[in-house]
């Protein structure tokens, strides 16, 4: 399967650092032209150069994810949009117990809102085109449960849950939504979340960059809804 993307299009949310960043160098590499969108201009501008430098093509639109008018600024800037990853995400870590209602809308704004505002203007896009692909980006946690990760992952089983009913709803228009749901990856939020893992066995952000590279190229008859990536050394999940 060729992983080619010219003159295709792609918007990458969260895409000033890890997952993100990885995501939007892997696609352009590959002949896509991107927009990278996340709070942080300067971070943005790193990535941008970077892509250039390496002959591809990318745009910088900062925004603030939380703002539904922001999005809407992003997405209203656009007259063709044929790759959307919803990579922006933020974690809370703790007891449930001690958890505070400010925790819990800050990371279901950003986790759940945000995708879903995303997805829905992506689609005023795609569905008049008919054609276009969604990769939204969640986590071991969006199936599974841990400790200290409540707040977490009732936002990513959200994101789950909203990817499968989508899914369904627009594939009549010839889009594909899709869902990528990594173990612990090599991020300053695994960090957060789990100080306790050796970051030596954890994944890489380029290793879930090369996943989506292959969902976003995938033009065949076979459909690829979810995708679960899961350390080397850990325990398969359908073992558990």
């Amino acid at each position: 399967m060729s992983t080619r993307l010219d003159n295709r299009i792609a918007l990458v949310t969260g895409a000033s650092r890890g997952i993100g960043a990885a995501i939007a160098r892997t696609l352009a590499a590959n002949g896509a032209s991107l927009v990278l969108t996340a709070r942080s201009k300067d971070r943005l501008i790193q990535v941008r150069d970077e892509i250039v430098a390496a002959g591809g093509q990318a745009v910088v639109l900062p925004a603030d994810l939380a703002q539904e008018d922001e999005i809407q600024r992003v997405f209203g800037s656009l007259q063709r949009l044929d790759i959307l990853v919803n990579c922006a995400g933020i974690g809370v870590f703790g007891p449930l117990a001690e958890a505070t209602s400010a925790d819990w809308d800050r990371v279901m704004t950003i986790n759940v809102r945000t995708p879903f505002l995303c997805c829905r203007e992506a689609l005023r896009l795609m569905v008049p085109q008919h054609s276009g692909t969604i990769i939204n980006i969640a986590s071991v946690v969006a199936v599974k449960g841990y400790v200290n990760q409540g707040i977490y992952s009732a936002s990513k089983h959200a994101l789950l849950g909203m990817t499968k009913v989508l899914a369904q709803e627009v594939l009549p228009a010839g889009v594909r939504v899709q869902i990528v749901c990594p173990g612990g990856v090599d991020t300053g939020m695994a960090s957060q979340a789990r100080p306790d893992l050796d970051r030596s066995g954890l994944i890489r952000p380029e290793e879930v960059a090369e996943v989506v590279l292959m969902l976003a190229a995938q033009r065949g008859n076979a459909v690829i809804d979810q995708v679960n990536i899961r350390r080397a050394g850990g325990t398969p999940w359908f073992s558990e």
